[in-house]
């Protein structure tokens, strides 16, 4: 069976069990999702949220009344399949709202911003602060092209995106559910086969999602929105539909740079925690946690900027990258049509830890190819494993001018620095690192508090300006994510940091 077909499966299995439990009048929904649950590792956390009081009495008008769940204390309220128009989750205690199977906002409008099809429609989904959303197995929910998801919440009242499985209070779990996917219409380089240069009008650039193969993205709008994600969670999510295509906490494809994405944190993440296939969109103060594969993964173009960013998995499982930054796409001559040229500053990286056990497969803090161009300032990468080196390039279109940079980067790792063998470019990490100012390859000792806030080796390193590096980054004298005790921007909406709820 095809992956798209297993998902239609699942997803009219999902929608029989509903209306079973629907029928049956409460008691906890049994379908896929709910009691078949995926057997990823345990990220570590004292399991899952659960519920507390008791269920609202109904679903509000247009919501599906599938039952109960976490012991009678939560109100299943299924989405429509398909969100056309404006629909609103509001906040109600007592209340989970369900992706039932997969969940689309609006039709595909296009690539063409200008021009939108003909005879699809729109969606604006907007979440209330403080809302619970869950799924099960193969369950996910879809921005299309020409839609919005408003999912505005505050530091004390975040959205939470989330499983089944850390309802009902089970243990902390990766990939018991899809997880989000915003297609935009902001370009990227997967082009034609016929093409040699990237186009004038980049509405011919759009391409399919690897996992799900009818949601497309791409287009000629780099100032397009797809909405709002501010104090969010997304927890457990990245699904496996095939065997190396997987659905990603977050998937942002080709997602312009007028969508709002800020507080936002993923935790066990069964592939990438956040991955960018192109698109132009900025996000900031990010928490990536317990991720499997990636925690900041890019493709196809990726030309956006990222500051304050948490990165950290301590058990990954595949081969592992705290940020895997590659260009790939449709080439000509061997360099990409359109080159990616991601910023980023301001970040913690660890990965591992000494006792870690990890397969044969390649693992580094931070790895560049696919003629990438990429900036990375103010930040650290560190990791206490033997096996892991902090920085590896590849590829020669990697290192064509302009070439990617560093400033003001700290490296910390007990595989050394620099990845030297097995790789096309065993200088190239060493050259791109020693000519930026105010790196440090050896003799730095991370002295953080909980592995992410400054201690006294942080503070005393010389930071970069990095407004000049992009518009979207704001002006800052430190290096790493949070400069120290008094920062406190990830305090109240996160889970498994300092101070705040297990996950």
């Amino acid at each position: 069976m095809t992956a798209l077909g297993k998902l239609k499966f699942l997803a009219i299995t999902a929608a029989a069990g509903a209306l079973l439990a629907a029928c049956g009048g409460g008691g906890s929904v049994s379908s896929p999702g709910e009691g078949q649950f995926a057997t990823g590792g345990v990220t570590g956390g004292s399991g899952g949220s659960g519920g507390s009081g008791s269920a609202s009495a109904d679903c509000p008008t247009g919501f599906i009344n599938l039952g109960t769940i976490a012991n009678g204390t939560l109100r299943s309220c299924g989405i429509p399949r398909l969100v056309t128009g404006n629909l609103t989750l509001p906040f109600r205690p007592g209340t989970a709202y369900r992706i039932d199977g997969r969940v689309e906002v609006g039709q595909d409008l296009g690539p063409d911003a200008q021009n939108p099809r003909a005879g699809v429609q729109s969606g604006v989904l907007t979440i209330e602060p403080g809302v619970t959303v869950f799924g099960g197995i193969a369950e996910y929910l879809v921005v299309n092209r020409g839609s919005r998801m408003i999912a505005d919440g505050t530091a004390s009242r975040p959205i939470i995106f989330t499983s089944l499985n850390d309802l009902n209070g089970g243990p902390d779990l990766k990939g018991q559910w899809g997880g989000l996917v915003f297609a935009g219409r902001a370009p990227i380089n997967r082009c034609p086969p016929a093409t040699t240069s990237f186009p004038a009008n980049p509405v011919a650039c759009e391409f399919r999602f690897e996992a799900i193969q009818t949601i497309n993205w791409g287009g000629n709008a780099a100032n397009d929105s797809s909405g709002v994600l501010r104090y969010v969670q997304v927890k457990e999510a990245g699904y496996e539909v095939a065997p190396n295509e997987e659905l990603n906490g977050i998937t942002f494809g080709g997602v312009g740079n007028g969508t709002v994405v800020d507080f936002v944190q993923v935790h066990g993440g069964a592939d990438d925690a956040v991955e960018f296939f192109g698109g132009t969109v900025n996000v900031r103060r990010l928490v990536l946690t317990e991720w499997d594969d990636d925690g900041f993964d890019t493709d196809e173009g990726y030309t956006g900027s990222a500051q304050y960013i948490i990165n950290t998995s301590d058990r990954p499982t595949e081969e592992a990258r705290c940020f895997e930054i590659s260009g790939a796409g449709s080439t000509s001559g061997g360099a990409p049509l359109l080159r990616a040229h991601p910023k980023v500053s301001n970040f913690v990286c660890r990965l591992g830890q000494a006792s870690s056990t990890f397969d044969s497969r390649q693992h580094q803090g931070l790895v560049l190819n696919g003629g990438t161009r990429a900036d990375f300032l103010n930040g650290v990468i560190y990791s206490a494993h033997p096996s892991i080196p902090c920085i590896d390039v590849d590829g020669s279109s990697t290192m064509a001018e302009p070439r990617p940079t560093f400033a003001s980067v700290a490296l910390s790792c007990a595989g050394g620095p620099f990845r030297t063998t097995d790789n096309d470019q065993p200088t190239g990490p060493e050259t791109l690192f020693n000519a930026g100012p105010n790196n440090i390859a050896t003799g730095y000792t991370p002295t953080f508090s909980q592995g992410f806030i400054n201690g006294s080796n942080e503070s005393g390193r010389v930071a970069t300006n990095p407004t000049p590096v992009s518009a979207f980054f704001l002006a800052t004298n430190y290096i790493g994510a949070v400069s120290g005790l008094t920062d406190n921007w990830y305090v109240g909406w996160t889970c498994g940091l300092a101070g705040a709820a297990s996950c």
